[in-house]
């Protein structure tokens, strides 16, 4: 066996300096992708095998990582694929991807504590290399590249000049589709000598074009059908860039190549392929009372308070902004990002923190009153019912505490998952979802479990962990990514009726008066169901035109108008007894968090692109019929 090993390294270094030869490189790198490593699968051991053959390759100068290293984004699979990362004899730079970003009890800073940052800059040998992250960050959406990165992005391009040809890193190719604020890295990027984007997220080779400017994917480390795994070798030489594919043990294939002198793109005129703001003028009576670009990215729904609105971000703020014309009023900052929406009552703000503690603050001054710590991070939205909030965690702990002075009134640490839903509060019960497969009931005074529903998932992808859950004549609703509405008895905690007819996702809404459910399904429309009754009974269906659609982006009924929202920035309006669209709007190309609507036709905002705003629209009828 060492002997038939022996001689395939022998054979593999003949090739390499054949090609070393032929070409004349300056230098060699390798790039890994879409490593997914979990212990249930053999991803480990494909990993391992490409560490040992890239530790008997010469003349490589570094090795690049693009993502989704792991399958589910938990702590012990980091710590592992970083054993076997470490076990390289030359450098590595890594940057995560959406296994990493979409579900991570540690709301992603896992990550950087392993590894030491989501993005990674360096220069060698005349190029420059940026790799940074393409989200999405946990919510269910297309990749986005968040606000602050491409800030980063700019600063460190202007600093090299247009001259110094650069390669940027990323997991999701850059293009519509993918990414949906690819058109502002390409624009950022375009005035630089870009030579080309490396990444991910297919499994496949594939070259391509984001807006001309050259992007590779490469192939996943994993077997596949194949019997042994591979990467990608890219070798550079004084004019031109040529990428091989590696399998394990075998020679390697060139698949395709680039010129490093020929300009590609030009400097202006982006893509033609811009997002349509078109529907706005065709219901011109939605206006922006007001809109801010924060400048960075936002996770969570706002909260509103007597004149008061309250936002928290990517990087650790809760923001209070005035509730008339979007002033700011102050800002608090946590020691990391908020993912969970905050709630606010009785002069107190409280959110938790990716940092590990929940806060109270102050609503009118921000002034910190008391925290609780948590032994892990913070991502469950809070709920305050008569002066008590309620909160979960990533420590498989579910918290309910006195906002006046922050003392922990109960604890429940029998959760197996973590938490970042919006728990329900209905008669003697807090009802939450986790990434465990579970629904969960509590008794609200005393934290005692009065029950947990499973129906049978057996995915921990197919939680009902993102949706917010709703009650109404004595059963409780949700929807899972198993695509499926389910109704759920409220004191036995058993299946009442479970459908998949219209391939709903991670979103539901009940009307004011409970008698109806509404919920977004994955093409173009929003569905209603009763709230009756111990089967399901659809009431209408609505093809609201929004596409392909999976954001957990709840419906909202307020003063007799069903709200919703998209992963595509679009915020509508429908009748809630027949579905009509009253109107759309579209604020811009990212997911919007789940609105609130807070009457006299006015609805508050947030979106992952940093945006937040108010919405105001009269009664006036839109230029062109249904």
């Amino acid at each position: 066996m060492n002997r038939k090993r022996n001689s395939c390294m022998i054979w593999l270094l003949i090739c390499y300096v054949t090609l070393y030869a032929q070409v004349g490189e300056r230098f060699r790198f390798a790039l890994l992708t879409d490593l997914h490593v979990t212990e249930r699968t053999t991803a480990a051991e494909d990993l391992e095998r490409t560490v040992n053959q890239l530790n008997e390759t010469p003349d490589l100068d570094f090795v690049l990582i693009s993502g989704d290293v792991t399958e589910e984004g938990d702590r012990a699979s980091l710590l592992r694929t970083k054993q076997l990362l470490d076990q390289l004899r030359v450098k590595y730079y890594i940057i995560p991807g959406n296994h990493e970003t979409k579900w991570s009890e540690s709301g992603v800073t896992d990550f950087g504590h392993i590894f030491g940052s989501e993005r990674f800059k360096f220069e060698h040998k005349g190029f420059l290399f940026l790799g940074f992250n393409t989200g999405p960050l946990m919510r269910m959406a297309d990749g986005h590249v968040a606000p602050q990165d491409i800030t980063w992005m700019k600063e460190e391009l202007m600093k090299v000049g247009k001259e110094k040809p650069v390669f940027l890193v990323t997991h999701y190719p850059l293009q519509k589709g993918d990414v949906d604020n690819w058109y502002d890295v390409t624009d950022a990027v375009r005035p630089y000598n870009i030579r080309a984007f490396l990444g991910g997220h297919y499994h496949s080779n594939r070259a391509l074009r984001y807006d001309g400017i050259p992007g590779i994917l490469n192939r996943s480390n994993l077997r596949g059908k194949d019997s042994v795994g591979g990467y990608s070798i890219y070798q550079v030489t004084p004019d031109s860039l040529y990428v091989f594919e590696q399998k394990i043990g075998e020679k390697p294939q060139q698949w395709t190549a680039l010129s490093l002198t020929k300009s590609y793109y030009t400097e202006q005129g982006a893509t033609d392929k811009y997002p349509d703001f078109s529907v706005n003028q065709t219901y011109p009576q939605v206006k922006e009372r007001w809109l801010i670009q924060t400048g960075a990215g936002i996770y969570s729904s706002p909260a509103v308070y007597k004149n008061q609105v309250f936002v928290t971000d990517d990087l650790g703020f809760l923001t209070a902004y005035s509730l008339k014309e979007g002033k700011k009023l102050w800002s608090f900052r946590s020691g990391n990002r908020i993912v969970g929406t905050p709630a606010v009552a009785n002069g107190r703000v409280v959110f938790g923190s990716a940092d590990k503690n929940i806060y109270g603050l102050d609503a009118k001054t921000g002034k910190l009153c008391w925290k609780i710590e948590a032994a892990e991070p913070v991502l469950g939205a809070v709920r305050i019912e008569k002066g008590i909030a309620y909160v979960g965690a990533s420590d498989h702990t579910f918290r309910a505490i006195r906002i006046k002075n922050g003392e922990l009134v109960w604890s429940y640490n029998g959760v197996k998952g973590y938490i970042e839903t919006l728990p329900l509060i209905e008669g003697d019960k807090v009802i939450f979802g986790a990434w465990d497969n579970t629904l969960y009931a509590l008794d609200k005074h005393t934290g005692k479990e009065r029950w947990k529903w499973n129906g049978g998932l057996m995915r921990m992808h197919f939680s009902p962990a993102a949706v917010w859950p709703v009650a109404a004549h004595g059963k409780v609703f949700i929807t899972d990514p198993e695509r499926a509405l389910t109704a759920i008895d409220l004191e036995k905690g058993t299946t009442v009726w479970r459908t998949y007819q219209s391939k709903v996702r991670e979103t539901i809404g009940l009307s004011e008066d409970k008698e109806r459910l509404y919920s977004k399904t994955m093409g173009d429309s929003i569905v209603c169901f009763s709230t009756h009754g111990n089967t399901p009974q659809q009431v209408w269906a609505s093809d609201v035109g929004f596409g392909y659609e999976h954001a957990p982006s709840m419906q909202v009924e307020k003063e007799g108008i069903v709200y919703g929202s998209t992963k595509g920035g679009l915020i509508f309006a429908l009748n809630p007894s027949t579905g009509k669209v009253l109107w759309k709007h579209k604020v811009g190309n990212s997911l919007i968090n789940t609105v609130l609507p807070i009457g006299d036709r006015s609805v508050l905002f947030t979106a992952t692109g940093g945006e937040t705003g108010l919405l105001k629209w009269s009664k006036k009828t839109k230029k062109q019929s249904n």
